[in-house]
């Protein structure tokens, strides 16, 4: 495993996204079997987990927190908070500092820490990270020691630049791979510059560039990839990268053909780490041999000049066209 700078710490280049671990979304998966996902991405390097108090309404904060106490690994735990629709005032009206600092300290009890390394806003309403009062809440908290650092999820580009203007801001997390290339312009440059991490998520957008996927595959009850398709709960961006499956699976083939072998999900995740302003990739895995399979994708070789160009030009004329929702 190769790591790459955040702030004062090294993190793994390949992280670990833990939606799935949530039971909510992707399915259920017990304690036992988010044990072996966890302690195998420790074993192969991990040691940047991302989470949200969403995930399950804690479920995945807290079976990261009970494997903290099982290992003597030093580990690096993000959060988000913004999205909650529970008692704890609720979506929209999560943007106060009261409510914040409530859903930290929540998280806080999941995970089982004093403090988190890194607090993150959840894909919250645009017009929220313009009126910039939240941000003033996530400098409080750090102020507070409750958080060491704190940053932003967003849904586009827009609001990943918005949110570059905030001083102190540490990361952004966004939606980039093979069907999002648009973030490696002029995004990717000032992050840079302004020493800002840069988070990657749904980076083999929702399973469709894993390779695994056909016309006649089908999802479970409970997976955003049946309820969600077409954006019918929260932003179609979130599922399969705002591509319609089938249209995907056929764009997925193509992109396929391109690539060095048949591992497409390896260099697919490969190609994102090519991008050196990236600090960490943090895809998510129901199984262990998935959890392996992501790993993996730091000791493949750099993808070549000419694959990079040929993928671009897919982008550009038949993928970014198709894409549905905001980005």
């Amino acid at each position: 495993m190769n790591y790459r700078k955040f702030r004062n710490v090294t993190v793994s280049e390949v992280g670990l996204g833990t939606w799935q671990l949530g039971s909510a979304d992707w399915g259920n998966i017990n304690e036992e079997e988010a044990f072996a996902i966890l302690n195998k991405f420790v074993d192969m390097g991990g040691n940047f987990i991302d989470t949200a108090d969403v995930y399950g309404m804690g479920i995945s904060e807290t079976y990261i927190g009970k494997f903290l106490k099982t290992t003597d690994k030093e580990l690096i735990v993000a959060s988000k908070l913004g999205r909650r629709g529970d008692g704890l005032n609720g979506w929209p009206q999560n943007f106060t500092y009261s409510s914040m600092r409530t859903h930290v300290e929540s998280s806080l009890q999941n995970l089982g820490e004093s403090s988190l390394f890194l607090e993150q806003l959840h894909c919250i309403p645009e017009e929220e990270l313009r009126a910039g009062k939240v941000f003033n809440h996530l400098r409080k908290l750090q102020n507070e020691g409750l958080i060491q650092n704190w940053g932003a999820s967003v849904e586009t580009a827009e609001e990943a630049m918005l949110c570059l203007e905030q001083e102190g801001i540490a990361s952004i997390q966004i939606i980039f791979n093979l069907f999002r290339q648009h973030y490696a312009k002029e995004f990717f440059a000032k992050a840079k510059e302004k020493n800002v991490a840069i988070i990657v998520r749904v980076p083999l957008a929702s399973g469709l560039l894993s390779g695994k996927y056909n016309l006649g595959s089908s999802f479970s009850k409970n997976d955003h990839r049946n309820y969600n398709a077409n954006g019918e709960s929260f932003n179609v961006g979130e599922t399969f990268s705002g591509i319609e499956f089938s249209k995907g699976v056929n764009l997925a083939n193509r992109i396929a053909d391109m690539l060095p072998d048949n591992h497409t999900a390896q260099w697919a995740i490969r190609w994102i780490l090519d991008h050196p302003e990236v600090t960490t990739v943090i895809p998510g895995a129901t199984k262990v041999s998935q959890v392996e399979s992501n790993m993996s994708a730091s000791n493949l070789h750099p993808l070549s000049v000419d694959t990079h160009r040929k993928l671009l030009e897919l982008y550009e004329e038949e993928i970014r066209p198709s894409i549905r929702g905001k980005f």
